[in-house]
């Protein structure tokens, strides 16, 4: 329904703020999947004991393969890019009641404390995602071939119980205050800095590409290992032994470095770019344009 010159101005509510943020997550998630499919199978490419090839993959397992999992990353995004970036914003504007002011370390810290939870919160979809996504790369003895979410979701709590959707939790939670901090605080500082060097119209599309693209380099450098870390963890099979390979956070990060070199936690590093920056930018582009709707009558 559309507003009229006597009804008042729409805010945005707490409840919108979620919303919009889970809808631009999960659109902006539909067109970086495949380069986050390329980034898992790249980095997890040495523990499967064969190559990773883009052009090879797609010879043999067709273009779609690339796709898989995004179901799961839906799921995912409804979750995490939802609580993420409104837990942020709620967080942000009570602070800035209490103390009268918004200065980027408060931003810093909402950022890492929204990102936090809403990574805890989506530790299930986010193993669903890791997995269904480099399954196709690794041997036909050793592939799970989940058919789908659900059935990748009561696979995992039946044959190793509920505690495995949290074994990368860790790395995955860190990464996420990290992504927090990187992204989410970074974005909002540098909308307003461009606004001002650029004289760009605050929330527009040139101001939110701009700052989306700062921010989506500036986290993907400062967090690609610790997601190298996440998907080892949460994509490895128990050892014969039943032990595990990587068994936290420092431990998976020393043990690449040594035995592969610290490079190697940067691997796959190119589509994992174009995975946070592509979404940051179109996630945020999608988000503005969501509440810019809501907000003219025209939506919602």
């Amino acid at each position: 329904m559309t507003s009229t010159s006597s009804s008042p101005p729409r805010t945005l509510t707490t409840g919108v703020s979620f919303a919009t943020a889970s809808l631009g997550g999960i659109a902006g998630w539909c067109m970086v999947h495949p380069f986050n499919s390329i980034a898992v199978r790249s980095s997890l490419a040495s523990t499967s004991g064969s190559p990773f090839s883009v052009s090879a993959a797609l010879a043999a397992e067709g273009p779609l393969t690339f796709y898989a999992g995004l179901p799961a990353g839906c799921y995912r995004q409804l979750i995490y890019a939802g609580a993420r970036f409104g837990l942020y914003e709620e967080f942000r504007d009570r602070l800035h009641a209490a103390r009268g002011k918004t200065d980027f370390l408060s931003r810093l810290v909402c950022g890492m404390a929204g990102g936090g939870i809403a990574a805890y919160l989506s530790c299930p979809m986010e193993v669903c995602v890791v997995r269904m996504s480099n399954d196709a790369s690794l041997p036909p003895a050793e592939r799970r071939r989940y058919k789908g979410v659900g059935d990748a979701f009561s696979r995992i709590v039946k044959e190793e119980g509920v505690a495995a959707f949290w074994r990368g939790s860790s790395p995955f939670v860190q990464r996420a205050c990290m992504v927090g901090a990187f992204q989410v605080a970074t974005y909002d500082e540098f909308k307003g800095m461009y606004a001002t060097a650029l004289k760009q119209e605050k929330g527009s599309v040139p101001n939110v590409f701009c700052a989306a693209m700062t921010s989506g380099l500036i986290y993907s450098l400062a967090t690609m290992p610790l997601e190298a870390a996440k998907n080892r963890m949460a994509g490895q099979k128990p050892l014969a032994d039943g032990s595990m390979r990587y068994t936290g956070t420092v431990q998976a990060l020393t043990r690449v470095a040594k035995e592969e070199g610290a490079m190697a936690l940067y691997k796959g590093y190119l589509p994992y770019y174009l995975r946070c920056g592509g979404h940051t930018v179109t996630m945020f582009i999608f988000v503005q344009q969501f509440r810019n709707l809501y907000l003219s009558g025209s939506f919602i």
